[in-house]
């Protein structure tokens, strides 16, 4: 039972985390929109949380560590979280540039308004099912 409880919010907490390791890398493309040569980079955020959480991929290995488990009572590699920090993949440039910079401000203004609300979304929805929980040991109503 806590360990289902546990899952719910480990989950949430990754997906929070992620946000904010994504608002981080949109912000340093934003502050290197004038830099010379450099390369505006993102990450797919359903996969990161994939890997994150550790759901299976079709192989049957855990995407988070891509470590098999063959048997049950083997350990499972991470820290259980799985790992926050994603794959940085390169932004297809939608210009070109003199300067050699893939950085378009208004897609990464974008992009870094979105990923504004949906944390502030995660931040909400951990915040309710913490308000649910306390309701439901405290009895309270």
């Amino acid at each position: 039972m806590l360990d289902k409880l546990t899952q719910s919010l480990d989950f949430n907490a990754t997906a929070l985390l992620l946000r904010s390791e994504r608002t981080r890398v949109l912000a340093s493309n934003i502050a290197n929109a004038d830099t010379p040569n450099f390369k505006a980079r993102d990450f797919d955020f359903k996969t990161a949380l994939e890997q994150a959480s550790g759901m299976t991929t079709s192989a049957g290995a855990t995407a988070a560590s891509g470590l098999a488990r063959t048997q049950v009572t083997h350990i499972a590699a991470g820290n259980g979280l799985g790992s926050t920090h994603p794959a940085l993949l390169y932004r297809t440039p939608t210009q070109t540039a003199l300067d050699a910079n893939s950085v378009d401000l208004d897609t990464e203004r974008a992009a870094f308004a979105d990923n504004t609300v949906r944390y502030e979304a995660s931040l909400r929805f951990i915040n309710g099912q913490i308000r649910t929980l306390m309701t439901a040991i405290t009895g309270q109503g």
